[in-house]
């Protein structure tokens, strides 16, 4: 159900303070640390982050899709991976099941996801499958009353704090395609499921992604989301577009926060008797960043109120994710480039950020995948206008 402006803009503004007073202030550590203090996730259980889109019904805020991104506009201006902690329930780790999945597997995990006791983790990604989701090559062979799982998930989000695991399988060995591919909700514990050593990445401190690996995992026939087999692929590509127009609002958040930290660097520095920002070439790094964020800010909100709507945002979501995710990268080279040598010393945040964004124009789909899906539907309506 739909907030009213005034609960919305109240949300909006105790999420905004709570990036300010407690996660900017943390980065540092987070940096240092790889590691999220308790203190912080409890503050965020608190604020029911982990059920922002959980349906009301299982403890959530039932958020819009509008309502979503403006969350995450605020959300996204701390260091993304306080974000990653909590956005995995919030979208690609609960959404499965949120909108697939059957009353059971609802009832069962909905509340805890909303929660925080909970922490969901999407496997689908695999080490020669990408962003290909379609080529899947995890096997869930059916044996009776259950499914044996097969395979390596890769770059796995959260994955060392998760209880619970949608997995891409596929079902299907004559179905080379997407058609063969179904979706399960496995827990950890399972026999046959274990996790690789956590990658020690470029940027995002404090957001960890391992190897989930199952070796004749044996999952009953209640995992498998919707009941359906064959439907695993559908129900990526409903998580995905709502997690792309997830991803690029936070893109939106720290291109924003970015400008700011620019900005405030920029004025008061003092160069050849005068602040950076009256030099008119540093002026126009401000204004192409203004113009970045204003643009992508603006394709995310239209997108999620096409979304709300009930229309098809398929090719507007690949349009917003990857404007949104290219657009924080300039802006947040442009950064660097204003803070000159102290944008190269770790003390000014301006390096870690910019390495925190260069992963944002790879998951949830790289560009170039995103470039695929915009141009196959302009080229299908082209044709179809043309009655070919």
């Amino acid at each position: 159900m739909a907030l009213d402006s005034d609960t919305l803009a109240q949300l909006c503004a105790t999420l905004r303070r709570f990036v300010d007073e407690e996660l900017i202030p943390a980065e540092a550590e987070v940096a240092e640390t790889e590691a999220i203090p308790g203190r912080i996730v409890a503050q965020m259980r608190e604020l029911g982050l982990f059920g922002l889109t959980a349906p009301e019904d299982f403890g959530g805020l039932g958020l819009t899709m509008e309502e979503e991104v403006n969350a995450i506009f605020e959300l996204g201006r701390a260091a993304p991976a306080f974000r990653s902690m909590f956005a995995t329930n919030v979208g690609i780790g609960m959404q499965g099941i949120a909108i697939d999945g059957t009353p059971e597997q609802k009832a069962k995990y909905l509340p805890r996801l909303a929660s925080g006791e909970l922490i969901g983790s999407f496997a689908l990604t695999e080490p020669e499958v990408g962003s290909d989701a379609g080529s899947v090559r995890t096997t869930a062979r059916r044996e009776g009353d259950v499914y044996v799982l097969n395979g390596t998930k890769r770059f796995i989000t959260n994955a060392p704090h998760a209880g619970l695991f949608t997995v891409m399988a596929r079902t299907d060995p004559a179905q080379k395609g997407a058609s063969g591919v179904s979706a399960f909700a496995v827990e950890r514990g399972t026999p046959g499921l274990a996790l690789g050593k956590p990658e020690k990445k470029m940027g995002q401190q404090g957001a960890h992604v391992c190897d989930v690996i199952f070796e004749d995992c044996r999952v009953p026939v209640s995992a498998l989301i919707g009941g359906v087999e064959g439907q695993g692929f559908k129900t990526a590509m409903k998580v995905l577009d709502k997690g792309r127009l997830h991803i690029a609002a936070a893109c939106v958040g720290l291109s924003e926060r970015i400008l700011d930290d620019m900005l405030a660097y920029a004025v008061g520095r003092r160069q050849f008797g005068k602040t950076l920002a009256d030099f008119q070439l540093i002026q126009a790094m401000f204004a192409d960043s203004r113009a970045d964020a204003y643009a992508a800010r603006c394709m995310v909100i239209d997108a999620a109120r096409k979304r709300d709507a009930g229309l098809n945002v398929s090719v507007e979501a690949s349009c917003a994710k990857m404007f949104a995710s290219e657009a924080v990268g300039r802006i947040a080279d442009r950064n660097v480039q204003v803070h000159g040598g102290n944008g190269y010393i770790r003390e000014y945040r301006a390096e870690q950020l910019y390495r925190d964004a260069r992963l944002f124009r790879i998951y949830e789909g790289t560009t170039q995948i995103q470039q695929i899906v915009i141009a196959r539907a302009l080229v299908s309506d082209a044709r179809a206008a043309a009655g070919l």
